[in-house]
């Protein structure tokens, strides 16, 4: 499973209405700690791990870094239910990344 670009037209169905865990990765281009976290995010979906990794520019999607309150990035936002139900924000290794979704 490869990694799904998200906006604020599509971020309903494949996030809120997912059937699946969701770990949704606020992130812009120019931010270095963000480019860090990609290759793992990568690896973590290509490893078909039982949840959704999508990504969400805050440049291009801003209204959706305002509704989600995300002031920092990288952040990650986990989604089960179409609810949060956990957040990281800064660089952290791939098992903590893992454990977000997991734990």
């Amino acid at each position: 499973m490869s990694i799904m670009e998200i906006n604020k037209g599509n971020f309903e169905a494949e996030v809120l209405k997912s059937d699946v865990p969701v770990l949704a990765d606020f992130n812009a281009g120019w931010c270095g700690p963000c480019r860090a976290m990609k290759p793992m995010l990568e690896e973590l979906a290509a490893g078909n791990p039982g949840y959704k990794i999508v990504s969400i520019d805050i440049d291009e999607e801003d209204e959706l870094a305002e509704e989600y309150e995300v002031s920092s990035i990288p952040c990650l936002v986990v989604f089960k239910g179409g609810e949060e139900v956990n957040r990281s924000v800064g660089l952290i290794p791939k098992d903590a990344i893992a454990d977000l979704v997991e734990g």
